[in-house]
């Protein structure tokens, strides 16, 4: 196994640590902030996670080999995963209930309350905006999170679908799909009359079943099995599609979540990924010297 280490800023020592730790052979640098310790002991996992859990330093052990390449479809959520906002806050910050609205996600996205429930309860604030509000928090206030574009094209490269399901509203994931020429999009429909927000959604909720509903159905006309799927997600209603893929990665995540995932991103950006499984072909820089 190889193991993976990254984050904001790597410091020596702590590479040179981790090495004895995992009683690695050799460390290479990946990137400008990922390193990787190769011929990695899996079993050292406690004491690795410890360390870097100290040093704030995102792990993962890989198998030797292993690429994007590998997989056949990406699936990721979109509020606080591919994108930095939680969309519903922002609008609800047009009503002047943000802080009120933001709360409730947060529980909802600890899985501390109902998840359609909270839905409801939100949506229902935003009753009477005009949707001209839809368009400036898409214009104004999302964002993607950091390295989000970068692995999006690395997939397509690689020849993986990627697939976007939000419990979050359409508006935004049909504009976030064809900017970045996600094949496939699945959320919530905002229900308008007359140019005002009624306060509720229409058609399937997109939920936790939801999510991992389309994901089930993907990869059964797709014919793509468990093993090459790779999905990521950040709150409880995630959990259900994370655990129809093969490899799922908790980003920047909640509690819940990260004691789930195969791996963690804490630290760095949605291109750690590419780090973990690298693009087919790519290499790595300069050895940084011995393990042992």
């Amino acid at each position: 196994m190889n193991l993976i280490i990254q984050g904001e800023e790597v410091a020596t020592p702590d590479l040179k640590a981790l090495a004895k730790i995992a009683r690695g052979a050799a460390i290479e640098r990946v990137s400008e902030s990922a390193f990787r310790i190769t011929r990695a002991d899996a079993s050292s996992r406690e004491a690795v996670a410890a360390h870097c859990a100290r040093a704030k330093l995102d792990w993962g052990f890989v198998a030797e080999g292993r690429t994007l390449g590998d997989f056949a479809l990406l699936a990721m959520d979109m509020d606080s995963t591919l994108i930095s906002i939680e969309c519903i806050d922002e609008i609800a910050d047009f009503a002047g209930r943000k802080k009120e609205v933001a709360e409730v996600t947060a529980a909802a996205m600890r899985g501390e309350i109902d998840w359609p429930e909270s839905l409801r309860r939100r949506v229902a604030t935003l009753a009477g905006l005009d949707e001209a509000v839809l368009g400036r928090v898409y214009s104004e206030r999302l964002r993607f999170s950091p390295g989000a574009e970068r692995l999006v094209a690395a997939a397509r490269r690689s020849g993986l679908k990627v697939l976007l399901v939000s419990g979050g509203f359409t508006y935004f994931t049909d504009r976030v799909r064809d900017r970045l020429g996600i094949d496939y999009a699945y959320s919530n429909v905002l229900v308008v009359e007359d140019g005002k927000l009624l306060g509720r959604v229409t058609g399937p909720l997109v939920d936790a079943h939801g999510k991992a509903g389309h994901l089930a159905r993907l990869k059964r006309e797709l014919g793509i099995p468990r093993e090459r799927v790779l999905a990521v997600g950040d709150g409880a209603n995630d959990l259900a599609m994370l655990a129809e893929a093969g490899t799922s990665v908790a980003y920047h995540a909640k509690p819940v979540v990260r004691e789930k995932a195969d791996y963690a991103l804490d630290y760095a950006g949605l291109d750690g990924l590419l780090n973990l499984f690298p693009e087919s072909g790519s290499s790595s820089l300069p050895r940084f010297g011995s393990g042992k």
